[in-house]
């Protein structure tokens, strides 16, 4: 394995030219968030847009419209339970984020559905949460795009079969290799696999081992690709290192490092990062 290192997130996050605007910098779908799960969205949607998109449009259950807005006033949100206004804004946007607090109900499965006819092989797709569940539970053909999945070790056993004590490299490679996707096991020492090559995280700890964590990991790594679109597996490495690194520099004075903590510093950690050109 390769392991992940500052000086490929210093190449991956470029001093940002002048003349820009918003368009510049991708536009995400963020997907999830059912009635019980809003939180999770929530903080989905806030790493993405703190982690430097330029537009982040939010499809949740309308239960959690007033609580987004208050929180992210910067997402524009839709219900997706509207299968048609969905459909629609998919074409528009350049990567998906879908899972977080989703659920694995009818209509859980059925947003998963549209998503899946409906995305395009340019566009990147993140697969997090329950989405990765519904996947493996229904046995989902999956579509031609992009495709990331972030599966904790658990997601993965029921993605992959193979038993968490038996998830070695060997069979973790064999298993991403027929996925045809990108494949972010998050554990102690977090495993990146990708076509070509495996990578391993030497940071995080435990003060990490908090609900949601998952949530804005998936968040960044949408905001990084669609941002850095360019290099997309260094966007995941580099999205998926400076998630420990701030969880790291917090738990120096931290017994436990919460998940909107990480978000709120992640605009300063990539401006420390960012190549200077």
């Amino acid at each position: 394995m390769k392991t992940i290192t500052q000086s490929m997130v210093t190449e991956t996050i470029k001093k940002r030219a002048t003349h820009t605007h918003k368009g510049s910098f991708g536009r995400l779908l963020v997907i999830g968030g059912n009635a019980q799960f809003g939180g999770a969205i929530i903080l989905t949607s806030s790493a993405a847009v703190y982690s430097g998109t330029g537009l982040v449009t939010t499809a949740t259950h309308s239960t959690n419209f007033a609580s987004l807005h208050a929180r992210l006033p910067e997402t524009m949100v839709i219900d997706f339970q509207n299968d048609t206004e969905l459909k629609k804004l998919i074409k528009t946007v350049d990567g998906i984020v879908i899972g977080p607090g989703l659920g694995e109900d009818k209509l859980a499965l059925q947003v998963v559905q549209a998503v899946f006819q409906s995305i395009q092989s340019t566009q990147h797709l993140i697969i997090d949460g329950s989405a990765i569940d519904l996947v493996a539970a229904h046995h989902l053909s999956l579509p031609d795009a992009k495709i990331v999945f972030t599966p904790h070790e658990m997601e993965w056993q029921r993605l992959s079969g193979i038993p968490i004590a038996e998830q070695t490299e060997t069979k973790n490679r064999k298993a991403q290799q027929k996925l045809q996707a990108t494949v972010v096991l998050k554990k102690y020492h977090t495993e990146i696999y990708t076509n070509d090559t495996v990578y391993q995280l030497k940071l995080g700890g435990p003060e990490m081992a908090t609900g949601g964590m998952g949530d804005i990991l998936a968040g960044m790594i949408g905001g990084f690709v669609v941002q850095f679109s360019d290099h997309e597996i260094q966007a995941i490495l580099s999205a998926t290192y400076l998630h420990s690194y701030i969880a790291d520099e917090l738990g120096k004075t931290q017994y436990v490092t919460l998940p909107h903590q990480i978000i709120n510093q992640i605009p300063q950690a990539m401006a420390k990062f960012s190549k200077r050109e």
